[in-house]
């Protein structure tokens, strides 16, 4: 029994304790066996007959004050070789000495520390926790040496070192969090996530003691493991917290010891739960409140002192953000769909390009544009305002779907602009067989592929698409059956509106009706006839309709008939065709091709030209305008030629024969 409370106990004087007393720092680098004797003058002087007080007995015999004893507050039962526990800074403290003194310790510190892209020690739990603290450490010293630095000049910007030292305390905060299990966490917010997690966990470690190296399982960071280790387990559980680091059995980090994905979880809960109590390490301030509540990344800009000089209400902090956050946000979302009303309404009035590959190219300006719209608005809110916690996990999950959905938009449109350019190839007629391959491949693809960038951007925002698909796959089935008509009709508005087929506003018909199309609705499509009378028709019925779209003409068909009197001689007939064709010719809103004045037919009355041409109007009130111009220019033509127009009458022609001799006997018959 003796040998093992000698160890309790020497254990005890390695950890810098004893029970509730703090060894001062003068006698920390005796040996057991020299302790023994002046514990056992302690114990005797503090025993059941003395009336010393214990501060009186350690100040006698240590020649230390009462100010230097550290309470510790540990669960009431544990033994003092269990409850051998010491502060944050001062394990790490430990750990920055026992560096100094051994060579191969400072190589492995300055390879976690110093080189960005080597990853932490992760091969035990004592192991794992030293990189966490030791990472954590040289972060926050930089960090906040840079920002003291940068407050106390007046620049507008950063310098270059102190945006070198920015960059290196986020990799450094990166690291850290390669300490921790985050496949949990959606990509999108993966960064910023795990950065509030590793100083939430830091602060919790700050506001806890923890146990000394020698009580944590494993080898010590950087120490070299040997396959008869017996002192790392499976799991170990940070005491008096709920904060668990296991050993990964499966996946890309098999055989590490990270901190559980349940534990990462119960960060953010168990910090809230502890953020009032003292912060008992030397660092007095909570940096996870410091960098949720400040703009900028990490470093407050300048600017931000005119907030803090401002009315208190605006660091009023509610919902995870302070005031003058929400403004902030709330004006950004604001100004981005001012931005989009205003660009929709102005392209609205825009002229539509007549040529095909133009008007695509256009198309894809409009997914361009809203996708770097929300990354700004994004970029904004999140480096900026520096919106955090669930309030950006909203805000970045949304901004993902816009942006993803977006993406697959534009898509889309640039393999409809590349099959727009190999069906204009000269080789390739448009009418071909070849064409029409090209042209039902190239949109099968598009769609394939929009739906693929789809997929891959729902898995970034963290929907699990395959399970999806799978539960549409069964649930599906059952709903079809279920809503058959419900759903037809559903589809059939879908397909209305991917096809193109009709828009609201356009004149369309569909074979018995005609009408402008005032609304299409997810069962339904209203239809507005000629005589003003209001028409409904199912979606699935209206997608199995041949619809005739006037509205989608790009141009209109002049066709006219001259019809000339037989007494106009050729001459003036070829002059009048000539003249009719170079004056369409000329006329600036007359397409070029298809162009056609020719002498078709010799009428029963008439000698009949044609006149073929296309008009460039965007409506028909405009082309009917057009129309009558020309035809006034024709009968002008016509008419300075010294022609008219024919129109249906008859001609009797009287004969007299050569025989006269019995004039009067016919006369007389007539008569």
């Amino acid at each position: 029994m003796l040998p093992s409370a000698i160890n309790r106990t020497c254990h005890a004087l390695r950890s810098r304790r004893i029970g509730a007393i703090a060894i001062p720092a003068t006698f920390r680098g005796w040996s057991c066996w020299t302790w023994l004797p002046a514990l056992l003058l302690i114990v005797g002087m503090t025993g059941p007959g003395s009336a010393q007080a214990p501060d009186a007995a350690l100040e006698q015999s240590t020649g230390t004050t009462a100010e230097e004893v550290v309470v510790d507050v540990r669960p009431i039962g544990e033994s003092d070789a269990e409850a051998a526990v010491m502060t944050v800074t001062t394990l790490v403290g430990e750990m920055l000495e026992a560096v100094d003194h051994n060579p191969d310790l400072r190589a492995e510190y300055d390879r976690i520390v110093d080189n960005p892209i080597s990853p932490p020690d992760t091969r035990s739990p004592r192991a794992t926790l030293a990189s966490f603290l030791l990472i954590m450490h040289e972060a926050n010293r930089i960090w906040f040496e840079t920002r003291d630095a940068y407050l106390q000049t007046s620049n507008i910007k950063l310098t270059g070192q102190e945006q070198d030292n920015v960059v290196k305390v986020m990799a450094l905060i990166e690291k850290a969090s390669r300490t921790m299990d985050l496949s949990a966490i959606p990509a999108t917010t993966l960064q910023r996530t795990s950065t509030e997690l590793v100083l939430q966990l830091q602060e919790i470690f700050d506001r806890i003691y923890l146990p000394v190296m020698e009580d944590i399982p494993g080898i010590e960071i950087g120490a070299v493991l040997t396959d008869n280790d017996e002192s790392t387990r499976p799991k170990w559980t940070v005491p008096g917290t709920n904060m668990t680091i296991e050993l990964q059995e499966e996946g890309p980090r098999h055989g590490e010891y990270l901190f559980t994905a349940a534990s990462v979880e119960r960060i953010p809960e168990d910090y809230h739960t502890i953020q009032e109590l003292p912060i008992v390490s030397d660092r007095g301030e909570d940096t996870y409140a410091y960098y949720i509540y400040t703009p900028g990344n990490l470093i407050p800009p300048q600017w931000f002192e005119i907030i803090q000089a401002g009315p208190d209400w605006l660091m009023f902090r509610f919902g995870g953000q302070t005031v003058w956050q929400w403004m902030g946000m709330a004006l950004s979302l604001f100004l981005l769909l001012l931005a989009t009303v205003l660009y929709i309404r102005w392209n609205s009035v825009r002229p539509l390009p007549l040529n095909l590959a133009r008007r695509q190219f256009r198309s894809i300006i409009h997914p361009l544009l809203l996708m770097l719209a929300v990354r700004l608005t994004l970029y904004v809110c999140n480096e900026q305002i520096n919106i955090t916690g669930t309030t950006l996990l909203y805000l970045a999950t949304i901004a993902g779907v816009i942006f993803w959905i977006t993406t697959a938009w534009l898509t889309y449109q640039i393999l409809q602009l590349i099959y727009i350019w190999a069906v204009h190839n000269p080789s390739i007629s448009k009418t071909s067989l070849d064409a029409s391959l090209l042209r039902t491949g190239f949109k099968v693809l598009s769609l394939v592929i929009s739906l693929l960038v789809l997929g891959y951007g729902a898995t970034q925002i963290g929907i699990p698409i395959y399970g999806v698909v799978a539960g549409l796959g069964v649930g599906g089935l059952a709903i079809a059956l279920a809503a058959q008509p419900t759903l037809e009709n559903f589809i059939g508005g879908l397909i209305l509106y991917a096809d193109g087929i009709v828009r609201v506003g356009e004149f369309c018909e569909f074979d018995d009706l005609a009408g402008t199309v005032e609304e299409i609705g997810i069962r339904s499509t209203r239809i507005r006839a000629l005589d003003r009378t209001l028409i409904v028709v199912a979606n699935g019925d209206l997608s199995k309709r041949k619809i005739v779209n006037y509205s989608k003409r790009d141009v209109f068909l002049f066709r006219h008939k001259i019809g000339l009197r037989y007494e106009t001689p050729s001459e003036t007939v070829k002059t009048i065709s000539s003249r009719v064709y170079d004056h369409m010719l000329a006329h600036e809103r007359v397409a070029d091709d298809p162009l056609r004045v020719r002498l078709v037919e010799y009428g029963d009355y008439a000698i009949v030209i044609d006149v073929y041409a296309n008009i460039k109007a965007s409506n028909m009130d405009e082309f009917t305008s057009l129309q009558e111009e020309l035809l006034y220019e024709i009968r002008s033509i016509v008419e300075s030629s010294g022609a008219d127009f024919a129109f249906p009458s008859s001609t009797v022609y009287l004969a007299r024969d050569a025989d006269t001799s019995d004039e009067p006997a016919i006369a007389a018959q007539v008569a």
